[in-house]
């Protein structure tokens, strides 16, 4: 799977890319992750990829050449199954959402910055907004790099154990039980004797139902749904 990150702040994303779970899976080859500054695609003589928004107004919008020069080339390259702007008024992103996008080929990300992105971008390039979360970033890469990581960890291949992200929290529509690992006593606190007893099935119901139990507590509009 190939990601395409369009944005301002390219350093921004150095690290999250370069460690963990998303470093390992572009060393295997699973993903590949490209960052591209979108000054370079900027025509005037000081880089600027913003001026001020008509009608007035506080903040500066990113304009469109920019952005249009950089997509057009990338889709000259190559057929994307997805463009996405990293939005706070996009759809949630959720497991669903991720489940579905890491069966996907191609995706171009667009990174916002200032006030907001010239509107004709999300009319003519855009195919889908995603936000994190309801709350504003000074950026899209934040976030973008949230989308990646959420995506990337499902494509087979990536986890060495590939059955740990079917049971991570949201996958069944709840959240996960609670976990433990050594030592079985610590200062007095156990581990759950059923976790200890080596009855399978007895500990997959106990699991169910703390599962049920903790998204009952904590987030009962899970349930709702």
């Amino acid at each position: 799977m190939r990601f395409d990150i369009i944005t301002v702040l390219p350093g921004l994303l150095d690290s999250p890319f370069a460690h963990s779970i998303l470093q390992r899976a572009q060393k295997k080859g699973i993903a590949e992750i490209y960052v591209h500054n979108l000054r370079e695609y900027s025509t005037h003589k000081q880089k600027s990829v913003d001026d001020y928004p008509y009608g007035g107004g506080s903040g500066m919008v990113m304009t469109i050449e920019p952005f249009a020069v950089c997509i057009e080339k990338l889709k000259s390259e190559r057929t994307y199954n997805e463009v996405i702007f990293m939005s706070p008024d996009g759809e949630t992103l959720n497991q669903q959402i991720a489940n579905q996008m890491s069966s996907l080929q191609n995706v171009m990300v667009l990174c916002g910055h200032y006030k907001g992105i010239d509107q004709r971008i999300r009319d003519l390039y855009v195919t889908r907004e995603i936000s994190i979360g309801d709350y504003v970033l000074s950026g899209g890469e934040l976030a973008a790099a949230v989308l990646v990581d959420a995506v990337v960890r499902l494509i087979p291949g990536v986890l060495s154990d590939e059955t740990s992200a079917l049971s991570d929290s949201f996958q069944d529509g709840l959240l996960d039980a609670p976990l433990y690992t050594r030592p079985a006593d610590w200062k007095g606190h156990r581990v759950p004797d059923i976790l200890l007893s080596g009855n399978t099935p007895e500990i997959e119901k106990w699991r169910f139902e703390q599962a049920v139990e903790r998204t009952r507590q904590r987030r009962p509009d899970l349930l709702e749904e």
